[in-house]
């Protein structure tokens, strides 16, 4: 086990019992989410509500509403009051992932709610409701960048950051990947009723370990799936490190080459695009071409923000709608959980 881990245990086991709030900071996919489970696990709280909401994934208006709630009549369509994520944490856990992508708006208000001890309006309430909730935060942004540039207020960063969990990549810590995959196999055998799997041996296990795991656990649950679902561990190994070293920069003439092949292959050209082909145009080859690279930029964005649409919609520089019809058009589909 890394001194990493170590060091998160020994925060859990004091912290859990405190109510403290907590920030858990750490790259996609490194677990954060496990951790703030494990802290409520460990409460006094367990058996309580643990709510979970994912700052980024919702517009700020929804967010607001989300969070606070809100009552009949407050805007266009609140047909029926609606308890918030505050109210229904009451007395539990409340989990705000991603807080790194609240907007300053939303900050202040949940800064005031910090400060007067959960006390807080639903929107369209002139009054104020109290509830005691245990607030965890999660975050893959550096928090302290984002306030020397303006994006997150530097009051709310100390009333949240009494306790600071930090989650390092799993690039760093290859000693926690064979407990990972023994653990996952485990788990994993269990889901697919216990049938007779090829389960990765020894070499197969110093391979992953020396790999750099960009998606870092999320990533090796993934990979563990397809090896116990498909086999050839040795196939999928090599296939990870293939896309690994085409993500790496080549250069001079082998450059050029890839660069060409690539293109061929994108275009097609001598399959069903043939120029030879009745249907072809080059309005048609440019269409198919354009759709290719937005499926795969799409689906790149996607993968590093776990899905986050709202999130990858920002990244993209296109409307969430559009991002939304696109998925759709481009028949992206996300992968299983």
């Amino acid at each position: 086990m890394s001194k990493n881990i170590e060091r998160v245990r020994e925060l859990i086991e004091h912290v859990a019992s405190t109510g403290l709030n907590t920030v858990v900071f750490g790259e996609s996919g490194v677990g954060k989410e496990v951790v703030a489970q494990n802290l409520y696990q460990k409460s006094p709280r367990l058996g309580k509500p643990f709510i979970k909401i994912n700052c980024a994934a919702l517009p700020e208006g929804l967010l607001e509403s989300e969070l606070f709630g809100y009552e009949r009549g407050a805007f266009t369509g609140a047909e029926q009051r609606k308890k918030g994520k505050f109210q229904l944490a009451h007395s539990g856990v409340l989990l705000l992932d991603e807080i790194g992508d609240m907007s300053l708006p939303l900050q202040a208000k949940l800064l005031h709610v910090l400060q007067s001890g959960g006390e807080f309006s639903p929107l369209g309430s002139e009054k104020e409701v109290k509830a005691d909730t245990w607030v965890i935060a999660a975050t893959n942004h550096d928090l302290k960048k984002d306030i020397e540039e303006g994006r997150f207020r530097e009051d709310l960063y100390y009333r949240l950051n009494i306790i600071k969990i930090y989650l390092s990549p799993l690039r760093e810590r290859p000693e926690d990947i064979p407990p990972l995959i023994d653990y996952y196999i485990k788990e994993y055998t269990s889901m697919l009723n216990n049938r007779h799997i090829e389960k990765p041996g020894p070499k197969i296990i110093d391979r992953l370990c020396t790999y750099s795991w960009p998606g870092n656990v999320r990533e090796l649950q993934n990979v563990l799936k397809r090896m116990l679902v498909l086999g050839d561990c040795g196939q999928i190994v090599e296939e990870l490190f293939n896309s690994e070293r085409i993500v790496s920069p080549t250069s001079g003439t082998d450059d050029k080459l890839n660069h060409h092949a690539s293109l061929s292959k994108i275009l097609d050209l001598g399959g069903k695009n043939s120029p030879d082909s009745q249907s072809f145009s080059l309005k048609s080859a440019k269409k198919n071409a354009v759709e290719m690279v937005e499926r795969e930029i799409i689906s790149h964005v996607l993968g590093k923000t776990d899905w986050n649409r709202s999130k990858a919609s920002k990244i993209l520089k296109i409307s969430y709608k559009t991002l939304l019809y696109k998925i759709s058009d481009l028949n992206i589909i996300p992968p299983e959980k």
